[in-house]
């Protein structure tokens, strides 16, 4: 009987396994790594940290997805802005308001064809633009937001400053997703084999027995299927998490309106994450191409001066990662989601992934082509597809 093979065990191969099994077909589910979750890991120890996305929002199909099949779990959401310790470096100054700009912006419509700098100074003027620009670092990865597509950055504008906040974080971590997504997708008869990795060889034999889902990042998928059209534009940008001994008054967040970075303390909303008595706290910082990590790290250091004191005597544990070309696509000028790399490859292979032709905001993109592609596997096998609640807002996107 051929079945639908499924290459990688992060977000999106585990979305696409758990759909297609739903319509009934075998499954099998290869991971490289000896456990699931791609991208979406939590660190084991003490400290809870994750790589990849941080926050599930909750106007996108994805989350409908999660919810119809009682996967999303316990969430904290984020409070809101009044209130809370959220602050802005702006002229080398921590403030609590935003510029009105962002605001401004974050409420009109932008055009695919022009760069987001030019539109939103056209819109507020300069200043009110770059900031904009700044603090969409947070939703991008990106070292210039203010190059890319003006409708691309709007739209995440958007939901980035949407009230009540979108954003919600998957208690203790999104290894608790991971594990109740790999739970579904188990009791559903998903095959699934860890530390199992598939070369191109491999995936020629696999094509042979029914229709291959490639859910792996870009990269990885471009070297499998010596496909070099398998590109994409992405970020680069360096991850510095720390555990602090708790200090009252600490912030929240800190994004830096001066050029691209975000602080956030991740325990104010789940104090699970750290020990008690720490806190712990990301700073993720977008660097251009070539730039040493150093320096990411040194503007890290600068916002950790502003917003928390006597933070070096207090660390207890640190760790700094460089993410590049691994933070989801971004989208030039003149580009849209659809010119990405398409999900269907043709003689019955198919991508996921969070840099493949799928709308979405961060993991988004990974949840949807995940459903794409399997609705479409399960055709080629020529059964009925079911047809979710996601499967049927991509068809009209």
């Amino acid at each position: 009987m051929q079945r639908i093979h499924i290459v990688g065990g992060g977000l999106a191969g585990l979305t696409a396994a758990i759909t297609a099994a739903e319509s009934r077909v075998p499954v099998t589910l290869h991971e490289a790594h000896h456990t699931l979750g791609g991208r979406a890991r939590t660190a084991e120890g003490p400290y809870l940290t994750n790589e990849g996305p941080h926050a599930l929002y909750r106007r996108g199909p994805h989350w409908t997805w999660l919810d119809k099949r009682k996967l999303l779990g316990p969430l904290a959401s984020v409070p809101p802005l009044e209130g809370t310790r959220f602050f802005f470096r702006r002229d080398g100054a921590l403030r609590r308001t935003p510029p009105l700009a962002l605001l401004r912006l974050a409420r009109r419509s932008a055009p695919v064809d022009t760069d987001f700098l030019s539109w939103a100074t056209g819109q507020t003027g300069e200043e009110g633009a770059r900031a904009a620009a700044h603090y969409m670092g947070v939703a991008l990865f990106h070292h210039d937001p203010g190059s890319l597509s003006a409708a691309f950055v709007q739209e995440r504008l958007r939901r980035a400053t949407a009230l009540p906040p979108e954003a919600h974080y998957p208690i203790g971590g999104w290894a608790q997703l991971v594990e109740r997504m790999a739970s579904r997708a188990w009791d559903l008869g998903v095959r699934i084999e860890t530390a199992r990795r598939i070369d191109s060889g491999a995936l020629a034999g696999l094509a042979r027995n029914g229709p291959v889902i490639v859910a792996t990042h870009l990269d990885a998928a471009r070297t499998l299927l010596d496909d070099p059209t398998l590109t994409w534009d992405s970020g680069r940008t360096a991850l510095i998490d720390l555990a602090l001994r708790t200090r009252r008054g600490d912030p929240f967040i800190i994004s830096d309106l001066d050029a691209p970075g975000w602080i956030e303390r991740f325990t104010a909303q789940d104090p699970t994450l750290a020990p008690a008595g720490e806190q712990l706290i990301q700073a993720q910082i977008p660097l251009a191409p070539g730039t040493p990590r150093a320096d990411a790290v040194h503007r890290a250091e600068e916002l950790l001066d502003l917003g928390f004191p006597g933070w070096r005597d207090r660390t207890t544990w640190r760790r700094e990662a460089l993410a590049a070309g691994r933070t989801g696509a971004v989208d030039k000028p003149g580009t849209t989601w659809r010119d990405r790399p398409a999900v269907d490859r043709g003689d019955g292979i198919l991508l996921a992934g969070d840099q493949v032709a799928a709308p979405g905001l961060l993991s988004e993109v990974a949840f949807n082509s995940g459903i794409e592609a399997a609705v479409l596997a399960v055709k080629l096998l020529g059964k009925p597809a079911q047809e979710t609640p996601a499967a049927l807002d991509l068809k009209d996107a």
